[in-house]
């Protein structure tokens, strides 16, 4: 009966009783303590994520910093069509689209091969080593990789001293174009390869062993349970993360590509991170970058609504 609204005829007049929100705070009593832990996250979307928001409005305006975000002249979607048509536009778009879907092309699958290959793995101290060893590069800086990069993949480096050992030419690697998407990819896997397959390591702990005992008894080999068995019981987390890895796609990480870009390989290295810090930071042109970013925001939310779809279509399973 707290919900039931009481009407006056003589007056029209309609009434709520305050035992709406009755529910709401007995939860928030109950449970009080959850809401404070989760507190600090609400915070932290709301002030870095959410208020900031109110800034994208720049990117429709010609700003001017001595007028502020409301006193900046109204512009629409000049910046997005000047940015459209630019020389830079589609370089920009095939290096962005090239390297994000080479990146989940082999950064997805990778993790979720090597979580089933550990989850095989019978003798403990063997397989600690091997959860040490692939998960120290998750904790190197980005800076420290593209060092160790330059290093090897110089002229004179390691790996040009081994062609030349074995009768071949040394490569420009790092100023060749063509090398730039692979170098990228493969320092990226090799980086974050086994951090990411913890969360498929702590899937793989709600298999049910009687379903393998069984298979056992039936006959089924190792790979057939692998099969059978493993994939299929972590299959809602592979593609829950798949969905989240699709809608950020177009979100190429920018001290990586800004660090390993030179002018030499820029026909390749040139994405949309790095020419709004180009055109943002250093041109001072903050309306036209944030145009730019809006874009590319935008193409990402497209992505992830188009795979969620798709996703909850195959298996029933989706983010919403």
């Amino acid at each position: 009966m707290a919900n039931i609204n009481i009407s006056s005829k003589k007056t029209g007049v309609t009434k709520v009783k305050p035992e709406r929100f009755k529910p709401l705070k007995k939860s928030l009593k109950r449970n009080f303590d959850l809401y404070l832990l989760i507190a600090p996250v609400l915070i932290y979307f709301l002030v870095f994520h959410y208020f900031p928001m109110y800034g994208v409005q720049i990117a429709f305006k010609n700003f001017n910093a001595s007028l502020g975000i409301w006193g900046s002249p109204w512009v629409g979607f000049d910046h997005f069509e000047r940015f459209f048509n630019s020389f830079f536009f589609w370089r920009l778009i095939l290096n962005t689209l090239g390297i994000g879907l080479y990146t989940l092309a082999l950064a997805f699958p990778i993790p979720i091969i090597i979580a089933l290959m550990l989850n095989e793995a019978r003798n403990a101290k063997f397989k600690k080593f091997v959860q040490t060893v692939i998960y120290a590069p998750h904790f190197l800086s980005t800076v420290v990789v593209v060092g160790m990069l330059l290093l090897f993949l110089k002229p004179d480096g390691l790996l040009n001293q081994l062609i030349i050992l074995f009768g071949g030419e040394p490569i420009y690697f790092i100023t060749e174009p063509s090398w730039f998407k692979t170098i990228y990819v493969f320092s990226e896997v090799w980086q974050t390869m086994g951090w990411s397959s913890i969360i498929y390591l702590a899937a793989l702990t709600a298999v049910d062993k009687q379903l393998h005992e069984a298979a056992v008894i039936d006959g089924a080999n190792r790979l057939q349970r692998i099969w059978h068995i493993n994939i299929p019981t972590i299959m809602p987390t592979i593609v829950i993360l798949f969905i989240l890895n699709a809608g950020t796609v177009m979100s190429v990480g920018f001290e990586k590509v800004f660090l390993m870009q030179n002018s030499l390989n820029m026909s390749a290295s040139d994405v949309i991170s790095t020419y709004v810090y180009r055109s943002g930071i250093l041109e001072a042109q903050y309306s036209f970058s944030a145009a730019i970013g809006l874009f590319n925001s935008v193409i990402n939310f497209i992505l992830l609504v188009m795979v969620n779809y798709f996703a909850k279509k195959a298996n029933q399973t989706s983010l919403w």
